[in-house]
């Protein structure tokens, strides 16, 4: 029998969680419903961080092909189908991503996207311009996650752009005392990350020669942290 990988076990917890337990959560967090405070404040930082990684892509993404690994609901899918790109859209929740797959044909955006249900590191998928990966690697730990971009970068030829949960002392409390969701509701662990050591790895990695950090940003919304990174080909 093959050894299971944490990222393979890590990415099976969270397939689960996505999946069958908080998918209708995670409709109404990236939709227009109202919301109570503390999803309110998650889904505003999550539109921060969205429009912050949408800065960093060429207005005009004509002819270009993008993969939003992590996809959830497409709502960055969506947005770049709008600046002309192909898009494939990778989320291992099949609930999801056929939630994606509605609203993207609801904007007219059918053919501009391309979705799946699966791991977003499969060969498969094909090659790209640029990848976005928005809160899909805060689960991991951090070589996983080093890894997983290192994976990515083989086939991407101008930038990968990427989310982590920075390490904090309010963060760190609240991942531990109980998090953001209701009991029934909550995800797999979060991992916390020193954003500035991961900033040296990154840029140390045998597997990531060639790219270095760019433009960074954190997102502070109450209930919602992140640090927004871009890599990009030296």
């Amino acid at each position: 029998m093959s050894e299971i990988l944490p990222y393979e076990i890590r990415r099976g917890e969270i397939e689960t969680y996505f999946d069958r337990t908080a998918s209708d959560a995670w409709k109404r967090l990236t939709s227009d419903a109202p919301l109570g405070r503390i999803r309110a404040s998650v889904r505003a930082g999550r539109e921060a961080m969205r429009d912050f990684l949408l800065s960093l892509l060429p207005q005009d993404l004509t002819g270009l092909c993008v993969l939003d690994a992590g996809c959830g609901t497409g709502a960055l899918s969506i947005a770049m189908a709008k600046r002309g790109a192909r898009v494939v859209a990778i989320d291992l929740s099949q609930t999801l991503v056929a939630h994606g797959r509605e609203l993207a044909a609801a904007a007219g955006l059918s053919d501009a996207i391309r979705f799946a249900s699966g791991d977003m590191l499969a060969g498969g998928h094909g090659r790209f311009d640029h990848v976005v990966l928005m809160d899909s690697l805060i689960h991991y730990e951090p070589n996983d996650a080093m890894a997983a971009l290192a994976s990515l970068s083989a086939r991407t030829t101008r930038s990968i752009l990427f989310t982590v949960a920075p390490k904090t002392p309010m963060l760190q409390m609240m991942h531990r005392t109980g998090r953001l969701f209701p009991r029934g509701d909550r995800a797999p662990a979060i991992v916390p990350v020193a954003t500035g050591r991961l900033r040296e790895r990154l840029e140390a990695h045998p597997g990531l020669a060639g790219w270095e950090v760019g433009a960074e940003r954190r997102i502070a919304s109450v209930f919602y942290k992140s640090h927004g990174m871009e890599f990009v080909r030296s």
